[in-house]
């Protein structure tokens, strides 16, 4: 017997786009996949199908998925250049399937590539050729869940050579097309957890690198997230094969100095590869704020979607998103839990000094 387990926020989330309820507009908007369009909670368009439906906590992190703003309810209206930025996105939208250049867009908006370049950048976060990757990613995901061979998704998204969706796939996707079309049948998981001084670790990696690292209580509850997060793909517990990086982050939990340098197999969006980039820089026994953070990947006014992106980091300490704190010093949320976050960085310091 199969039990699905309900995301009680996801359900707040839809009960207000279905009751159109104001008091949620800034809390989250919510993308329709047949549309490419994310809008407010309260947005007076037709009530989607819900399973079209996918929630974020940023107009940023909706438009980096490769939504373009509603025209009906505006989303990203408080800003002067929005309307601008909403056409962009859509020329993009009806163009993705050709190699846009900026100039190209420069010349359909009327505004110098420069410019251009710099207020998308500082609206959505990332530059429009991220856009159009993101957009072209979006709908290769959309028709290989419709079971569209990957030649005839590949197309239709707009890769033009197999080699260069390949070669996306890789960070991207987090697996081949062909496995993600099968819902990650056929991709080979290795697994395991151990007792550390921190809880119970959860390591789990593919032929490329790790895919998963988490902390909990309970190792059975990490091993089943573990098979939801990856439905269709074998999975095999086994602690040898992962012996050599078992031993780095146990030692690393253990106090000890140790360079994590570990290859992943990982998913993520252009913004997100940047901060994480930017949190593996972070030296061992120093913390960075979420408006540092901003400020160093040029994006001043992203700390909330900096913060979006330090929780959704899939590999606990290799991506230390443990050392990013408020810019007062005090603790915000941590994934895996306040009390461990504060262990982490207590123990980094005294062990530096």
């Amino acid at each position: 017997m199969t039990t699905t387990t309900i995301d009680p926020i996801q359900t707040e989330y839809w009960q207000a786009v279905v009751s159109k309820d104001i008091r949620f507009d800034g809390v989250f908007v919510y993308a329709v996949r047949s549309t490419g369009v994310f809008c407010r909670p309260h947005c007076p368009s037709r009530l989607p199908r819900q399973e079209n439906v996918e929630f974020f906590t940023s107009t940023m992190s909706a438009a980096q998925a490769g939504f373009r703003p509603c025209l009906r309810c505006t989303p990203m209206d408080k800003d002067s250049h929005a309307a601008l930025v909403q056409r962009i996105c859509r020329f993009i939208e009806e163009n993705s399937a050709e190699a846009i250049t900026l100039e190209t867009i420069s010349e359909q908006v009327g505004v110098s590539a420069q410019h251009l370049q710099r207020i998308f950048k500082r609206i959505v976060g990332i530059s429009p050729r991220q856009y159009q990757d993101a957009v072209r990613l979006r709908r290769l995901k959309t028709q290989l869940r419709k079971g569209d061979s990957v030649t005839t998704a590949q197309y239709e998204a707009g890769y033009n050579s197999s080699s260069r969706l390949y070669e996306r796939a890789a960070t991207q996707l987090g697996m081949t097309p062909a496995s993600y079309r099968k819902g990650g049948a056929g991709l080979r998981i290795v697994a395991t957890t151990v007792q550390t001084p921190l809880g119970q670790l959860l390591l789990a990696t593919t032929a490329c690198g790790l895919c998963a690292v988490r902390l909990g209580d309970d190792a059975a509850a990490l091993q089943a997230e573990l098979q939801q997060e990856f439905p269709l793909a074998e999975i095999q517990h086994d602690e040898l094969q992962l012996k050599a990086a078992i031993a780095s982050l146990v030692a690393y939990l253990s106090g000890r100095n140790v360079a994590l340098n570990l290859p992943l197999d990982i998913q993520a969006t252009a913004f997100q590869r940047r901060v994480w980039e930017e949190l593996q820089a972070i030296p061992y026994g120093e913390t960075r704020s979420y408006s540092e953070i901003a400020a160093a990947i040029a994006q001043p006014k992203a700390v909330r979607a900096v913060a979006n992106a330090c929780a959704a980091n899939p590999v606990a300490l290799v991506i230390p998103c443990h050392r990013v704190i408020r810019g007062d010093g005090s603790l915000s949320g941590y994934r895996w839990g306040l009390e461990r976050k504060e262990a982490l960085l207590a123990q980094e310091k005294n062990s530096k000094n």
